[in-house]
């Protein structure tokens, strides 16, 4: 076993071995009965003053494994919760409806971010005829938002062929979305007033904005735009050339990254 006196000589790695060494030996009753525990707290001390670069290397370290443990927890729930990711009969579907590769969006009609992503939407479909796009609604931006979301969810119940005009018109409008402006949207798409109002009055609405807010929850989503690709979250808007990047590794060796 290494002495006492000489762990201060040692490189963080082989000290953190050797410590660890230390404490178990410590911890049989015949050597703790003859050892100073705060002989040993003070050795500690003094190593980490004379080294106190290795705090720094342990909180990275600390980082490290913390993402690497929420990154573990989203692809666990992108596995247990597949179906309702990618299958939910309360989501909108662009693109390919049969696509072999398929990009997940959780967005708020009145997130910027997400209205200067929506020409990245549009460029990767038409692009890419075999993307199947599955559009969440995600509001997260207050009151107006729920609301947009609301009509939206009603637009895709009553005329779902309707929705991406519906979408594209919402996502290019100046201006905050709201009750109001989704109705026009809606309207100016070619759906009645009276249908919209009619879709509102069910649970559907309600239903669906609580399955995208519990499945966001679990995947520990902050904020709009975010993304699912294969077994990898992406949040914010990245761009076009990372999701494209992406999507092609996904569909050439089934990884996000090849």
């Amino acid at each position: 076993m290494t002495p006492f006196s000489n762990l201060l000589r040692l490189p963080m790695a082989r000290f953190a071995a050797a410590l660890g060494l230390t404490i178990s030996v410590l911890s049989t009753p015949a050597i703790a009965q003859d050892i100073d525990r705060g002989e040993i707290e003070k050795i500690v001390r003094e190593y980490i003053l004379k080294n106190p670069e290795i705090i720094t290397e342990a909180l990275t370290e600390l980082e490290r494994r913390e993402q690497a443990a929420e990154e573990e927890a989203r692809r666990e729930v992108l596995t247990s919760s597949a179906d309702i990711l990618y299958n939910s009969t309360r989501q909108v579907v662009l693109g390919n409806p049969e696509g072999s590769v398929t990009l997940v969006e959780f967005f708020d009609y009145n997130c910027g971010y997400c209205k200067r992503a929506y020409g990245d939407m549009v460029r990767l479909m038409d692009e890419n005829p075999d993307l199947r796009v599955v559009l969440k609604e995600f509001p997260v931006l207050g009151q107006p938002s729920v609301e947009a979301a609301q009509v939206a969810i009603a637009v895709n119940s009553v005329a779902p062929e309707k929705y991406h005009t519906f979408h594209e018109a919402l996502m290019t409008r100046r201006g905050q979305a709201n009750l109001a402006s989704a109705m026009e949207a809606a309207t100016g798409a070619g759906i009645s007033t009276e249908d919209l109002q009619a879709a509102m009055t069910t649970d559907e609405a309600g239903q669906t904005i609580e399955e995208v807010y519990s499945l966001a929850n679990r995947l520990g989503l902050t904020g709009t735009p975010s993304y699912v690709i294969g077994d990898e979250v992406v949040m914010g808007a990245v761009g076009y050339d990372q999701l494209n990047s992406k999507l092609s590794d996904l569909k050439n060796c089934g990884e996000t990254t090849c």
